[in-house]
């Protein structure tokens, strides 16, 4: 199982070797929250090229068309802006060609992309339904987006969603392995649509399988889900 949570940016691959970089994220993990209003500090040269440097590995390696957005404020309806959102300036554009199984790889390098900007930083928050669709896929033409990620500095680091507990959402066949107990907590700490953790892992033996509601926003859901319990568990399973 490829965890796919460290970037070497000389080649531009995603890869899990560096276990520094592996302690990095699961510290970010538990440190990152969402955060809806950003200061105006901009981005330095040198952030927006490590933004970049990963957006393309994740693009490399999943196939997808993710773009960083840096000082652009139209992503976001004005109403929104005034009373629920300040400062978005700032984003990832979640795209790729239309094809089974994108959202949830744009979900998946969502994940990645979130924890890294939290190892340099920065703050970050998932938009779904309510950005301005029509101003941003203009700068992705011809592909599916499904949400923006903000990131910039938050005018506060958040609090921690309401949660759920691992016996909500996980059953494993039989004793549960550590590994499991480690990913399913992994998982929690995941942002989900509307924050209802509306999802069900299932262990037997060496194998996980992840399912949602199906609701708008699943198979998004679904990728960062899977990330955070491959963060979490590390190399002891497969996916069912």
């Amino acid at each position: 199982m490829d965890t796919g949570i460290a970037v070497d940016t000389a080649s531009g691959i995603v890869t899990d070797a560096a276990a520094d970089v592996a302690t990095d994220m699961k510290q970010a993990m538990r440190q990152r929250h969402t955060v809806r209003k950003f200061t105006s500090k901009p981005l330095s040269p040198e952030l927006i090229s490590q933004l970049n440097d990963r957006v393309r590995a994740n693009n490399e390696r999943l196939g997808l068309a993710i773009s960083l957005k840096v000082g652009d404020e139209s992503a976001l309806p004005g109403v929104l802006k005034l009373f629920f959102a300040k400062g978005v300036c700032n984003y990832f554009v979640l795209a790729g060609s239309d094809r089974p199984g994108l959202d949830e790889d744009l979900g998946y390098a969502s994940a990645d992309l979130m924890l890294f900007a939290q190892t340099l930083g920065l703050n970050t928050w998932w938009i779904g339904g309510t950005f301005s669709r029509k101003n941003v896929e203009q700068a992705v033409p011809g592909k599916k987006v499904i949400g923006i990620v903000a990131v910039g500095f938050g005018v506060t680091p958040g609090v921690a969603h309401k949660s759920k507990t691992a016996a909500e959402v996980s059953s494993y066949d039989g004793p549960a392995p550590q590994w499991f107990a480690d990913g399913v907590q992994a998982a929690l700490l995941a942002p989900t649509a509307l924050s209802k953790q509306c999802f069900r892992i299932v262990g037997e033996g060496g194998k996980v399988s992840i399912s949602e509601n199906g609701g708008a926003f699943s198979g998004a859901d679904i990728g960062i889900v899977k990330y955070h319990f491959e963060l979490g568990a590390g190399n002891a399973f497969d996916w069912a």
